[in-house]
């Protein structure tokens, strides 16, 4: 069930409970969430009584306008203080390494000094992943051996940084399941000798989310967030997932910003998160009627 089933359901029908009723399913469906779907239908229907409006396709501006206000428009990073410290974390298959590689390229083109941190010292894959993006862009990656402890490499990166001058570190660390307390705890620990290796690090921690997840995407959130304060958002694989409404439900829970967007498999596929930009993208799917 996607917004784009609103087209077809929706569209040119008058506007009755039923209509009302099928838009709140679909909203909820979309993993929008209960209070913001409420809220919208709500806010939907003051509208159509306002103005007169008897059909549902006459209610698309104020749909847009709902949808966008929901939703922060961050500003990008600064990256200061030197070396800017940013800590990945995500559960498994969240595309966290892919994420920063992306991150790498985009700061590297902007001519800052990126250096990579390899603390995922137990998926072998993922050393390697790293190291491949590492020298397709021509910048260093720290790793340690395979099931060494993230932190000593964490610490051994955060000291090579300061030695090397870098401008942007970025640590990777294990995919794990949220549900997992010793995992969870491991990760504190990782965090915590970064603070050790360099006062006030990491400067940010920032949560990588499948966006096809939907709602499950939520519960990482939280859990990531009560181990170690996550500070941004990532969402990967958003041109996947034809459910875009859990940035909604992440907005209003948690107050955390979604920094960017990954929107393809390509280095080049990361942009910054744009509120308006990713209302219209739904809403082009509300209009074709496109979407699962």
């Amino acid at each position: 069930m996607t917004f784009g089933k609103i087209a077809s359901a929706l569209g040119a029908s008058e506007l009755n409970q039923d209509t009302w009723d099928e838009l709140e399913s679909t909203l909820l469906l979309a993993d929008v969430g209960v209070e913001d779907s409420l809220e919208i239908v709500e806010a939907l229907q003051k509208a159509a009584a306002e103005k007169g409006i008897t059909r549902f396709s006459d209610l698309q501006i104020e749909l847009r306008e709902q949808l966008i206000k929901r939703l922060d428009n961050p500003e990008p990073p600064d990256l200061y203080p030197t070396p800017y410290v940013i800590m990945l974390v995500g559960v498994n298959g969240s595309g966290k390494t892919t994420t920063i590689a992306k991150l790498a390229k985009k700061w590297t083109e902007e001519h800052k000094k990126v250096l990579l941190v390899a603390a995922d010292t137990f998926r072998a894959a993922a050393v390697d992943q790293l190291q491949v993006w590492a020298d397709r862009l021509g910048i260093h990656v720290i790793t340690g051996q395979q099931d060494a402890d993230p932190g000593s490499v964490a610490f051994d990166g955060i000291q090579a940084s300061v030695a090397r001058n870098m401008e942007v570190v970025l640590v990777d660390t294990a995919g794990r399941l949220h549900t997992r307390y010793n995992l969870m705890e491991e990760l504190k620990k990782v965090q915590r000798v970064i603070g050790k290796a360099m006062p006030g690090a990491p400067h940010a921690t920032w949560l990588v989310l499948d966006a096809s997840t939907g709602q499950n995407a939520i519960s990482q959130a939280k859990a990531f967030m009560e181990a170690v304060q996550i500070t941004g958002i990532i969402l990967a694989k958003l041109d996947t997932s034809a459910k875009g409404g859990m940035a909604f439900a992440i907005q209003r829970q948690l107050h955390v910003p979604i920094l960017y967007a990954g929107l393809g498999e390509t280095a080049d596929s990361l942009e910054p998160f744009n509120r308006e930009a990713f209302v219209d993208g739904i809403l082009e799917a509300f209009q074709s009627g496109t979407g699962a």
